[in-house]
């Protein structure tokens, strides 16, 4: 039996939040992804990640800003309804969610790819469905359930990383029995820091970008959070050092313990510095870790869509089935149909691998900015607005607001313009602007339903808050 007046159930602790927030920022693309950034750019990888990452911290300290103040499941899509117009937060509602769904498909094959490396005799897409199943059924089940799952795998790939630095350093200074000090011959030689030019460290910056999302899922889960404001304004904090830690310290590891150009960075940089610095079954450790940030990117990406469905929903910008929630507080609806849509791009991926599934891939890849840019624009608005009417509320604010803020903006569309210029990105900001255009042509079809229901929802919102 399910009810729709019911809301979310409120199950995910501290601790949850916590570590939803330390490591959704690490993800299979810093594990596997970085060796093709360093190969390009050289030691340079660590201006790319830094830089790149400044970008990140600024976009969550303006979501930050707007999640205390509003903690809700539709997050940056209800902030882009309220202060861009209902026609954004229709847009990057569903942008956001086709996004999470191809996601949810390439983490399956993935995982399942991964897992053929010790059970090679079960079909990848049998291992796949497989995945995919037991981890809705966990988001199905309960959030609470949910927030264990990703607590755990969170801790995993956490003590993961913060082991492989203190071994790195501990190389790369001398301090591990037995070894003397590296020192910076990597940084310095084989072509210097920037080989290929500071031009290929902008590039960097392109690649690298798409690597961090998933750090804006913390102010979705805020809205299921006991304590959502507390969350939200640690997470937002925190995300200063996790960047640091995680990534650029990850980064500076790989190049100075190892040439920037060699063979084994490229294929795999974590595994090339585990076998050089002498650790025993150093790929199967690896695999074990990836496997982990690609289960956890499978479960966070099966929780957002469905959160995100289910707030286009409320706001009659999708089925109403999607708002029906289960005894336990969890709209199941929503859940299963980012399932089913993954699943059919799983089966893509084997019968037109090379047309369909290729066209969902890259379709889905300049969304990650779209989604900060409409955070940058809908923060710089909010602001003012919250300023006039509520300047108590603002208990975590953007630094040196407006003009970070525009930076930040300029910033983002720098690397849209530039992706036009890069052959191998420009199909996928084509064909990002090709999927946001047709949900664009969707709104403005069923707009006068949308805005009439949102209207009639402001209305009972105002009555109740006046009452």
């Amino acid at each position: 039996m399910v009810d729709q007046d019911k809301s979310l159930q409120q199950g995910l602790k501290t601790r949850h939040m916590s570590m939803i927030a330390i490591a959704g920022v690490i993800g299979a693309g810093l594990f596997i992804g970085s060796g093709a950034v360093i190969n390009a750019t050289g030691p340079g990888a660590i201006i790319s990640y830094s830089l790149a990452g400044l970008i990140v911290i600024f976009v969550m300290r303006m979501l930050g800003e707007m999640a205390t103040v509003n903690p809700t499941s539709g997050s940056f899509s209800q902030y882009a309804s309220d202060a861009i117009g209902t026609w954004a937060g229709f847009t990057i509602g569903w942008l956001y969610w086709f996004f999470w769904v191809v996601v949810i498909a390439i983490e399956a094959i993935a995982g399942a790819a991964i897992m053929q490396y010790w059970f090679s005799d079960i079909p990848l897409w049998l291992t796949s469905l497989i995945l995919t199943v037991l981890l809705t059924l966990t988001n199905v089940f309960s959030v609470k359930s949910f927030g264990e799952f990703e607590y755990w795998f969170s801790l995993i790939k956490v003590v993961s990383i913060i082991l492989f630095l203190l071994v790195g350093f501990s190389f790369i200074f001398g301090l591990a029995p037995g070894t003397g000090s590296v020192g910076l011959a990597n940084l310095t030689g084989n072509g210097g820091f920037m080989p290929n030019g500071f031009g290929s460290v902008l590039l960097g910056i392109v690649i690298v970008i798409f690597s961090f999302m998933g750090t804006e899922i913390v102010a979705i889960a805020a809205g299921e959070s006991s304590n959502p404001r507390e969350s939200v304004t640690k997470a937002t904090n925190s995300v200063v050092w996790r960047i640091l830690v995680f990534y650029v310290g990850s980064i500076t590891v790989v190049v100075t313990l190892l040439p920037w150009n060699s063979a084994s960075i490229l294929t795999s940089p974590f595994v090339a510095v585990l076998d050089h610095i002498g650790v025993p079954a150093a790929a199967q450790i690896m695999n074990f870790i990836v496997l982990t940030a690609v289960l956890s990117c499978l479960n966070s990406g099966l929780y957002t869509t469905s959160r995100m469905l289910y707030s286009l929903a409320q706001r009659g910008e999708a089925p109403k089935r999607f708002m029906k929630l289960t005894k336990k507080g969890v709209p199941r609806n929503a859940i299963l149909a980012g399932t089913f849509f993954s699943y059919i791009a799983v089966v893509m991926n084997y019968f037109s691998p090379d047309t369909v599934f290729l066209f969902l891939v890259n379709s889905s890849g300049a969304i990650a900015l779209l989604v900060y840019l409409v955070i940058a624009v809908s923060q710089l608005r909010m602001r003012r607005k919250m300023e006039r009417e509520n300047p108590e509320a603002l208990k975590l604010k953007m630094w040196l607001y407006p003009y970070l803020t525009y930076l930040t903006i300029t910033g983002i569309l720098f690397i849209l313009i530039s992706m036009a210029f890069i052959e191998s990105m420009r199909s996928q900001l084509l064909l990002t602007g090709l999927i946001t255009a047709i949900i664009i042509a969707s709104y403005l079809i069923f707009k006068p339903k949308v805005e009439t229901e949102v209207s009639e929802k402001n209305v009972i919102s105002g009555i109740e808050r006046n009452l």
